[in-house]
């Protein structure tokens, strides 16, 4: 069915072979184990079917995030499977992809699917499924493949840091007062004047208050209980420079010779996809040099037939011999 209003205006011999997040196969299936409270779409635009999805904070009571979002950094959570969820919401349109903000839902961790490839290649049998860190799109290439999304010629990361007053409960910080520096996302914690902060602890994001200053942030891991002491924050700036091509952006994982691996992009400071500062979740110095970074995480997915840009292919976690054989196509 095709046009506006919903009325039939084509036909085809041919009926489609599916629509992107339908099952592929009756093989099995596995949705993520998610505790009370979880998932539920985030905002503001919701959460769209046939993509890959990540998880952010609140977390539940079994200490796992319960709020789904179309992007995000390294591996997504899982996949967005169509079972009629999509609610229309465009007067006269023919059809929803989109979980509404609020609305229940479950991710996909492994099966088989239909997915669109969004890549600029054709797929083959055997390639890997790649999420854009962007919008859940899904691009195949070969396993292990890091595609860049830009690249620079002479940008640096510098270490920076901040220090206040806060506590921790929970997954919740709650800033009183900012001695210097400011609180980004991507700034790892320490302190053990109110209790040992656990190792590896970092902001997720800002809840409420002064921008990077007073007020009350996620960090994870949760569980946390943590007086209102003395707490310390580190986190690097990336500046961009030299000749630059592509967009550095936000959940973008950087490389280059002396880069922390998974270090990653988590705010836009002073440019907005070029030359510019950004900060980085690792505060490891690196020289002026070659920057780049990549903006898709491969998945646990296999492409299981081939398609063109644009077309659907299917996609299993179910990978054997059998398909990279080519037969299984």
């Amino acid at each position: 069915m095709s046009g506006t209003g919903g009325f039939q205006t084509q036909a085809l011999p041919q009926p489609s072979m599916a629509v992107a997040g339908d099952f592929a196969s009756q093989n099995p299936y596995f949705t993520l184990d998610a505790g009370p409270g979880g998932l539920v779409a985030g905002g503001p635009n919701g959460v769209s079917v046939g993509l890959f999805a990540w998880l952010y904070p609140p977390v539940d009571p079994d200490s796992r995030a319960t709020i789904v979002q179309n992007f995000g950094s390294g591996p997504p959570a899982g996949f967005v499977h169509r079972e009629q969820q999509g609610l229309i919401i465009t007067y006269l349109a023919n059809a929803g992809m989109v979980i509404q903000k609020g609305f229940q839902m479950t991710l996909m961790v492994g099966g088989d699917f239909w997915v669109v490839n969004n890549g600029t290649s054709q797929v083959v049998v055997g390639n890997k499924a790649y999420a854009n860190n962007a919008n859940g799109q899904a691009s195949f290439a070969a396993t292990g493949t890091s595609t860049s999304a830009a690249t620079s010629t002479a940008s640096t990361v510098t270490a920076q840091t901040s220090s206040f007053t806060g506590s921790i409960s929970g997954d919740v910080l709650t800033v009183t007062a900012v001695g210097s520096g400011t609180i980004y996302p991507g700034t790892t914690l320490s302190g053990t004047a109110g209790g040992t902060i656990t190792t590896g602890t970092q902001v997720l994001s800002q809840i409420s208050g002064t921008i990077g200053g007073v007020g009350t942030y996620y960090v994870g891991p949760a569980e946390q209980n943590i007086s209102s002491s003395a707490i310390s924050g580190t986190y690097g700036l990336l500046t961009v420079g030299g000749t630059v091509s592509g967009t550095f952006a936000v959940n973008n994982t950087l490389t280059g010779t002396g880069v922390a691996a998974n270090t990653v992009i988590t705010a836009a400071i002073g440019g907005v996809g070029g030359t510019g500062t950004y900060v980085v979740n690792n505060n490891s110095a690196v020289g002026s040099s070659a920057i780049n970074v990549t903006g898709v995480s491969e998945t646990a997915w296999y492409a299981v037939s081939g398609a063109l840009p644009g077309e659907l292919v299917k996609i299993t976690t179910h990978f054997s011999a059998y398909y990279q054989s080519g037969v299984g196509a």
